[in-house]
């Protein structure tokens, strides 16, 4: 399938993201959101994102107002209707996602694909949901869009060959790698990174390193980029909490239960970046 119209479901840091990145590659975008000012919200970190990569000449003016030009901006699901893709980037409610699906089921052409940009919700059961569980897809995207370059794409139990395949082609296009898996509990990213940044905290509280002498032991010994502890700062302590009880949950097994720190840390309010407070202050 030949995709050239896209709708983006959410207008917060991953849904502008891929819209951004999206409309840079030449598709003709709809970023979509329940209320005007999240909208307004996302298309203004957007236009920031292009006057950055202006001036650090990673884009010429042209470019960034021929994409900008590219998006469109509604409040309104029933635009979906003509799209060739869909991705949707709402929070990570499972009732949420469902209603959506099924609304989206309803709304779109027979042949539009539908994906989830989900960290951890089951495909198969998104897809189930829907009467075109062959046509219904994980395209999940990395934080921050623009930057990092993998997208991993999730098939569903009945995902088929073809729908796979235009959402690699279509990855590709906004010029990321796109690595493909089979739908299991926290796929592979967060299957194998969760549970390292789990343990991180559980060495914090057992008391046997602090926080900066942890992160400098893996940025320096293991070449990380960014400490464990100080990426739980920056994904939210209550996403790492959520995708923790998804594997714990999903897998049957101890070893993936949330550490108690993190459980009171989430319980405290101490989220991260995002409320200031977490392993450090901001």
């Amino acid at each position: 399938m030949d995709i050239k119209k896209m709708a983006v479901l959410g207008a917060g840091q991953m849904g502008n993201g891929i819209t951004q990145v999206a409309a840079c590659a030449g598709y003709q975008v709809t970023m979509i959101d329940i209320q005007q000012e999240y909208v307004d919200r996302g298309i203004a970190a957007i236009e920031k994102s292009l006057a950055k990569l202006v001036s650090k000449e990673r884009m010429t003016q042209e470019d960034a107002d021929a994409a900008r030009g590219r998006i469109s901006l509604s409040i309104d699901r029933s635009v979906c209707a003509d799209c060739d893709l869909v991705v949707e980037a709402v929070p990570e409610i499972l009732d949420l996602k469902i209603s959506i699906f099924q609304e989206l089921d309803a709304l779109c052409k027979p042949e539009t694909i539908l994906a989830s940009n989900t960290s951890s919700i089951s495909i198969t059961t998104i897809a189930d949901a829907t009467n075109r569980p062959d046509k219904v897809i994980g395209m999940h995207f990395m934080n921050p869009v623009p930057i990092m370059k993998l997208v991993e794409i999730i098939n569903g139990k009945e995902t088929s060959v073809q729908t796979n395949a235009a959402v690699i082609q279509a990855s590709e296009q906004m010029g990321k790698t796109a690595l493909s898996c089979n739908d299991s509990p926290g796929f592979v990213s967060n299957r194998i990174l969760c549970p390292m940044l789990n343990e991180a905290i559980l060495t914090l509280q057992e008391g046997v390193a602090q926080p900066e002498a942890i992160d400098g032991i893996m940025k320096l010994g293991m070449n990380h980029p960014i400490g464990p502890l100080a990426l739980c700062d920056l994904i939210g302590l209550d996403t790492v909490l959520h995708i923790m009880n998804v594997l714990h949950e999903g897998m049957g097994d101890d070893k993936y239960a949330p550490a108690p720190l993190l459980i009171q840390m989430v319980t405290d309010g101490k989220l991260g970046r995002k409320t200031g407070q977490g392993f450090y202050s901001y």
